[in-house]
């Protein structure tokens, strides 16, 4: 696998990009929703980069109470970047999957379990076999009430993380940047492509969060 650039660039390296979005012409593979579509009422959304998109979206799709999903790139400074610009590692941008959840049948203390106990937040700019800024992890939160959750539930798995000998955690809890769809194609990939790629893999470490003592 190609090495790629392990540093953030900074605004006067990063690409251009371009004011278009890009097009989507397909609705969601599995549910047949609009991936542009607004956020239902009294639903929610979070974002989250854990590695190659591929597996992660797939992970929040099979989640009972998530209404949509869909991949894109986040935290980065490119304006509609493409997946090959972004590979590059010359866009700042994280893969990540957009997550829109309604709370009355799932929580987001659920979500932030499902996601540090399925990838290892230790490794920085890298996920298992796949290095680069694009694969680092990363909360990006919509609320104020998720932001003190991801940073509160950061703080205790990176203890427990410790005791099981593991370094430092990696993740960077930010407010939701901008969110820029990727291509049709990356769209529920694993659904279209059982048997593609999915480098996604957790430390076997268990996450306290939104567990009762």
């Amino acid at each position: 696998m190609t090495a790629r650039p392990t540093q953030l660039p900074n605004a006067a390296e990063a690409l251009a990009g371009r004011a278009e979005p890009m097009p989507l012409t397909e609705p969601h593979f599995l549910w047949h929703r609009n991936l542009r579509g607004p956020v239902p009422e009294g639903m929610e959304e979070a974002i989250f980069g854990m590695g190659c998109f591929w597996g992660v979206e797939r992970i929040f799709w099979q989640l009972d109470g998530v209404w949509l999903t869909m991949v894109g790139y986040a935290g980065g400074l490119t304006p509609n970047p493409t997946y090959k610009e972004v590979c590059t590692g010359m866009t700042g941008h994280n893969e990540v999957v957009r997550v829109v959840f309604d709370p009355a049948k799932i929580s987001y203390d659920t979500l932030l379990r499902t996601f540090w106990e399925n990838h290892d937040p230790t490794q920085g700019m890298r996920q298992g076999n796949d290095q680069g800024t694009q694969y680092r992890s990363g909360i990006y939160t919509t609320t104020e009430a998720q932001k003190t959750a991801a940073k509160e539930s950061r703080a205790r798995y990176a203890e427990r993380l410790a005791a099981a000998g593991y370094g430092a955690v990696t993740t960077e809890v930010l407010d939701a940047p901008v969110f820029y769809f990727a291509e049709d194609y990356h769209q529920q990939y694993l659904a279209k492509n059982p048997e593609g790629y999915c480098g996604i893999g957790g430390t076997g470490v268990s996450c306290p969060i939104g567990l009762k003592a």
